[in-house]
């Protein structure tokens, strides 16, 4: 298979479908809450959905060593779960309402924080993938570990530099964290408490 059809299948293809999941499944709760008649369920929804972005974080804090238990490949899961679910359910608190620019912002960088996971995971698993095949086909030649370290010097300082992804992600992440705060904290302020 080509190089590209291998790109598009592997990499492209599932960030796509990830995405269109997210805002598929968004429009049939939304749509589902009108038919019923229930649409102030929505208005409460940001609160469990923040809650599940927040528990995702674990994933963080056993990375950080902030956390010591805890197998990172089931919290790198389980971040990606309750994100995915925490991010369906404060999409579908937003609603197609436009009248809050700052939850906007909130929403537009929760988005943003989405496709930057989504895009990191996505690259380290091919640098790591292209890597691991060098490897591979380097041993399968019968060279000596020395000599497939140094016609793998490139691929390895790429794939170091790929997974530094999360110096922009934690940016992102923060820039998300501190506009939902700041709809939170106004939400509370401004809140008709009659």
């Amino acid at each position: 298979m080509p190089l590209q059809a291998q790109l598009l299948r592997n990499e492209v293809l599932p960030f796509g479908l990830y995405m269109v999941a997210l805002l598929m499944s968004t429009l049939a709760i939304d749509a589902a809450l009108h038919l019923l008649n229930i649409v102030w369920i929505g208005r409460w929804l940001g609160i469990p959905g923040v809650l599940l972005i927040l528990g995702s974080f674990g994933y963080s804090m056993r990375k950080r060593k902030w956390l010591r238990s805890g197998n990172p490949a089931t919290l790198l899961r389980w971040h990606e779960g309750l994100a995915w679910l925490g991010s369906l359910l404060v999409l579908v608190h937003a609603g197609i309402h436009f009248n809050a620019i700052l939850a906007w912002l909130a929403v537009a960088a929760m988005l943003i924080n989405v496709g930057s996971g989504l895009t990191g995971k996505y690259l380290i698993a091919r640098s790591r993938r292209r890597l691991d095949e060098a490897r591979l086909r380097m041993r399968d030649q019968g060279l000596s570990a020395d000599e497939s370290a140094d016609r793998t010097y490139w691929d390895t300082l790429t794939f170091d530099a790929v997974k530094k992804w999360r110096v922009i992600h934690f940016p992102i992440t923060l820039a998300f964290g501190v506009l939902g705060l700041a709809h939170i904290i106004a939400t509370f302020l401004f809140w008709g408490w009659k």
